[in-house]
């Protein structure tokens, strides 16, 4: 989340006009409390999982960052119904170490946007239920009063 920098990544958006249908979510956006706060509602919510990639966890903050794994798995969910706005709001909240690209979905044939980690990562996985029972609370009020500065 990126704390220091409100304003979108115009860029990072505007390559993609047009095209940003869906989302694929593995981390933080995945919980309805934390999209309720960032974009005021809870869109289409599906899970879906992506084969050839892991959900890493990174060194000193709460979210994770996805990133190719030949044998992995990565668990998540699909955003649909966002409208450009929302993906504006969402693009804001991602840090600049994300890229924002399309992979492929598991019973999918289409492709799907999802925001892929650039940077370094751990060797650990990140889970959500941890996450969930200790932090999510606290990680949902600094989403809110990140979103009243944006």
């Amino acid at each position: 989340m990126r704390m220091d920098s409100l304003p979108p990544n115009a860029s990072r958006l505007a390559e993609h006009a047009g095209h940003r249908h869906a989302l694929f979510v593995y981390g933080t956006l995945q919980f309805p409390e934390v999209l309720e706060v960032l974009i005021g509602r809870v869109p289409r919510l599906q899970p879906a999982t992506a084969p050839g990639w892991r959900v890493a966890t990174l060194t000193d903050r709460l979210y994770p960052g996805l990133v190719p794994a030949p044998n992995g798995l990565a668990h998540g969910t699909v955003l649909s119904g966002l409208t450009a706005a929302e993906w504006e709001i969402l693009d804001a909240f991602e840090d600049p170490e994300y890229d924002l690209r399309t992979i492929r979905l598991a019973d999918s044939t289409a492709p799907v946007w999802t925001y892929i980690w650039t940077s370094t990562v751990a060797q650990d996985d990140w889970h959500p239920q941890p996450f969930a029972t200790t932090h999510l609370t606290q990680f949902a009020a600094h989403c809110l009063e990140w979103r009243r500065h944006l």
